[in-house]
């Protein structure tokens, strides 16, 4: 089954304590899809500049992924320049040029209205919403937040969680939202809020899911070690888009616990791969074979 992507598709700068590139493929959207497409087939909806190079659409499309959904405009593409600090755990944005990125309206085609499988991507709350007043039967939505959205719309971030089955956040945005400094207590108003589930991202410490607590419903997931760590950009939309990839595979008439269990672990494969390289560079190489061998090595040193 397909799965709907609506994010941002960027050119990145990017800079390390041994490396710099730029003009490189970026954005929520672009990882989201291009991590998904391992598994199902997305449908991408975002926006472009004219300057956006050809070489990247035909990657894009190389991964099987519909641009019916991504709109081109006059003007620059949304740009996104960072530097990482020693140990990788530490960003700084140096810029960000929002350009056509600033008036992205989406609208989807119809085509994409009966999408069953659904991941809003880190945009306004606002904007996600108007995506899903144009979906007719979504099975399973998930969408991704930020910081900055909690703290000037958190009004369309509240009314939004209504609508979700599962939100994807970090552990300092769980505070944040919930005024909570334990991430237990945090995950369990956000589910009061709405969603039926909360993924709690926690960096290199790996992730936790929460469903009902009366069910026995939570899971603790650690990230995959990784050694040649190069470029974590992208790497929780990585995540995000690996883990809505593997639902849309599993293509189940209501999504439970654990199908969810399984589609974090696959999300958090993903990921591990792409911090390997900067920009999709090792993503592109990526094989399925490859993704299934990292899967079994996961179950192995972690035994669940």
């Amino acid at each position: 089954m397909p799965v709907l992507i609506v994010g941002s598709v960027a050119l990145d700068n990017v800079k390390t304590p041994v490396e710099e590139r730029t003009d490189l493929l970026g954005g929520s959207g672009s990882y989201g899809a291009v991590a998904a497409s391992f598994f199902e087939p997305p449908q991408l909806v975002a926006v472009v500049g004219s300057d956006f190079p050809g070489t990247h659409l035909d990657y894009l499309k190389s991964r099987k992924i519909d641009l019916t959904g991504l709109q081109q405009a006059e003007g620059s593409t949304f740009r996104w320049s960072g530097e990482y600090m020693l140990d990788m755990n530490q960003r700084q944005t140096l810029s960000v040029e929002l350009n056509v990125f600033e008036h992205f309206n989406p609208t989807l085609p119809d085509a994409y209205r009966k999408t069953p499988y659904v991941l809003l991507g880190n945009i306004a709350p606002s904007l996600q919403s108007r995506v899903l007043d144009q979906i007719e039967t979504p099975r399973f939505v998930m969408a991704d937040t930020m910081d900055l959205w909690i703290t000037v719309a958190r009004h369309d971030l509240e009314h939004l969680l209504k609508r979700l089955d599962l939100i994807v956040l970090n552990d300092m945005e769980a505070k944040l939202l919930t005024d909570q400094p334990n991430l237990i207590k945090a995950a369990h108003a956000i589910r009061k809020m709405g969603p039926r589930y909360v993924c709690i991202k926690k960096g290199e410490h790996g992730a936790m899911l929460f469903g009902d607590p009366g069910a026995g419903e939570f899971f603790s997931c650690p990230s995959f070690p990784v050694a040649n760590l190069i470029d974590p950009t992208g790497a929780g939309d990585c995540f995000a888009g690996g883990l809505a990839g593997h639902l849309a595979r599993g293509d189940q008439p209501v999504v439970k616990f654990a199908e969810l269990r399984q589609a974090i672990v696959y999300g958090s494969v993903l990921a591990s791969y792409a911090v390997e390289s900067f920009s999709f560079e090792r993503l592109r190489k990526l094989r399925p074979a490859e993704i299934e061998a990292r899967y079994a090595e996961f179950q192995r040193i972690s035994q669940f």
